[in-house]
């Protein structure tokens, strides 16, 4: 457990858990040793002299009192050590996660990164601060005990010591038995939890469908298996429980006993036995509380393994020797990318000149997008090589190669903040004035006139309080204000009204003049803007050059080209002599 959560903390961290926990030992023994004084203390008290306790008496206070300064110091240590590992772990595990290939985050992996980030996280963390200290308390202070009550009288001390093993084993034989309930615990949980957020979700769908009254089969069978597990999870800690109470009595029992015989023998004094027994109470306060530290622990420990494996998740890998580019060309060479089992580009080679416009059209599932995300290096290509400015972009700076691009995705998140605070995420430093002159160029300035708030206005969790279009001109005022000289779009008119539709194409305009494009585009005002294009289908080049040249040779594009104007007038159609 302490070694894991060394690994999981780092340099940084390590050294001052180590001596935390030096600390919290020094504590532990200086507690047991404090009641070796009892021995002296009750021999006088019970001896024919009672007035020689009262040297013993002022050494046992100084004792508990000097105990109490380094509780108290290695309890602040200890808090102050969680704190600052939960801070750190915060901003590790964030940089960690912004260096993951985006195809690392599954729908269910967000889940589970989601409920680490905030419970799991307080939780491993909380170790340090909560749960290291009663923990090591109830270690070492028995132990303690056990070897002043052998310096005292051996053969109390060896009897005492017999139980140290048979604790030991109880234990080691609980955590193993409890390992996989605890991931069967972790599993139900989680998958219950997907199932609350899916019926939540799944209402629109419900009450369209007149299911309003009935119950979610789904969740109910989810959270049946909760149950079940959490019962499972009770019966398998009642062993350990009842047997590590059981131990702890017929120990006491036994040097009760023990000593009795003794006494009975004169082996021993009245006062020493009263001594002795007094220790082994004592050891049994913290043995017994090892059943619920070790149950919390285990807990602990299975969030901290769960972090140890992100956390050693290679990232995308910086390049020593960072190469700067030069121009903004673009080019992909032989560029091929595998996801799991299934070829999304293959053998993929075209160049974008700087200042150029390249289209991206094909049927879905092409692999449009996942040439934007080779560009952007969200992915490394398996084979091959992917160029900006002649360089390959693994040989790039992330930062150096985010800073040449814009990029403006079909489905956009906006965080939850003003208009204002999302603008500005394409560059944080911009003047006001640049601020206002990307939200019109962008026409989110409309937008801004007839919200009630305007540039305070809280767009919500998601952009869920602004529409579709509305957040697509975010999109582009931040883009525009990050003015790079390299931009990616993706669909990003797809689903747009024609108001918004024609808002979102000026703002483009105004976005790609003077840049270098790459555009995964559907519609034939989009296409008819670029140099070039290329028609991708099941991750290879089918057709590639300009508009009138692919149109002249009426293949696969033509065909395309011919569907597209077909839905189009379809859809001029259904809007209706409005339009």
């Amino acid at each position: 457990m302490i070694r894991m959560l060394l690994r999981v903390l780092g340099d940084e961290y390590a050294q001052a858990m180590r001596r935390t926990v030096v600390l919290m030992t020094i504590t532990a023994i200086a507690e047991g040793l404090s009641y070796a004084l009892l021995v002296p203390v009750l021999r006088a008290l019970l001896g024919s002299t009672p007035a020689d306790a009262g040297p013993w008496l002022i050494a046992f206070g100084g004792v508990v009192a000097l105990y109490a300064v380094l509780r108290y110091i290695s309890d602040l240590s200890g808090m102050r050590v969680g704190t600052t590992m939960l801070r750190g772990m915060y901003h590790r595990l964030g940089e960690h996660l912004a260096r993951l290939p985006i195809g690392w985050y599954s729908a269910g992996r967000v889940g589970e990164v989601s409920v680490m980030a905030s419970r799991g996280l307080l939780a491993a963390m909380g170790v340090a601060a909560h749960l290291l200290a009663p923990f090591i308390s109830a270690l070492v202070t028995p132990l303690t005990i056990v070897v002043v009550m052998l310096a005292f009288n051996r053969q109390m001390g060896l009897a005492a010591l017999i139980a140290a093993p048979v604790v030991a084993a109880i234990q080691i034989w609980t955590a193993r038995s409890m390992a996989a309930t605890d991931a069967e615990r972790h599993e139900r949980d989680h998958e219950a939890t997907g199932r609350v957020i899916e019926y939540l979700q799944a209402q629109p769908v419900l009450r369209a469908g007149g299911r309003t009254a009935e119950r979610f089969t789904l969740l109910d069978d989810s959270l049946r298996e909760v149950q079940r597990t959490s019962r499972r999870t009770v019966l398998a800690t009642l062993p350990g429980a009842v047997g590590l109470t059981l131990t702890v009595q017929a120990m006491f029992t036994a040097l009760l006993v023990l000593g009795a015989y003794l006494a009975l023998g004169g082996n021993i004094g009245a006062a020493e036995i009263l001594a002795i027994l007094v220790l082994a109470a004592r050891c049994a306060d913290p043995l017994l509380s090892l059943s619920d530290i070790g149950g919390k622990l285990r807990g602990a420990r299975s969030e901290l393994a769960r972090l140890d494996t992100v956390l050693r998740t290679e990232p995308l890998p910086e390049a020593r020797e960072p190469i700067l580019p030069v121009g903004h060309d673009l080019k992909f060479e032989s560029a091929a990318f595998r996801h799991g089992d299934r070829t999304v580009i293959d053998n993929v080679s075209l160049s974008v000149p700087e200042g150029q416009r390249l289209a991206v059209v094909g049927p879905s599932g092409a692999g449009k997008s996942t040439l934007l995300q080779l560009l952007a290096r969200f992915y490394d290509v398996d084979a091959g090589a992917v160029r900006v400015g002649g360089v390959d972009v693994r040989a790039i700076d992330t930062e150096v190669l985010m800073a040449q691009i814009a990029i403006v995705f079909q489905d956009v998140y906006l965080f939850d903040g003003t208009i204002e605070d999302n603008v500005r995420l394409g560059r944080p430093d911009a003047d006001e004035a640049e601020v206002r002159a990307a939200a019109a160029a962008a026409r989110l300035d409309e937008v801004i006139e007839r919200l009630p708030g305007g540039w305070a206005t809280n767009v919500g969790e998601g952009g869920a309080l602004l529409s579709g279009g509305e957040r697509q001109r975010v999109s582009i005022a931040r883009a525009l204000l990050k003015n790079a000289p390299i931009v990616l779009l993706d669909e990003v008119t797809s689903a747009l009204d024609p108001v918004n539709e024609a808002a979102v194409h000026e703002g483009i305009d105004r976005l790609m003049a003077g840049r270098t494009v790459v555009m995964v585009a559907h519609r034939m005002r989009t296409v008819r803007r670029a140099d070039r294009v290329v028609f991708l289908d099941d991750g290879r080049i089918v057709e590639e050059g300009s508009h009138d040249e692919l149109l002249r040779r009426r293949g696969r594009y033509t065909d395309f080209w011919n569907i597209s104007r077909l839905d189009c007038r379809c859809s001029l159609l259904d809007r209706g002599p409005w339009v």
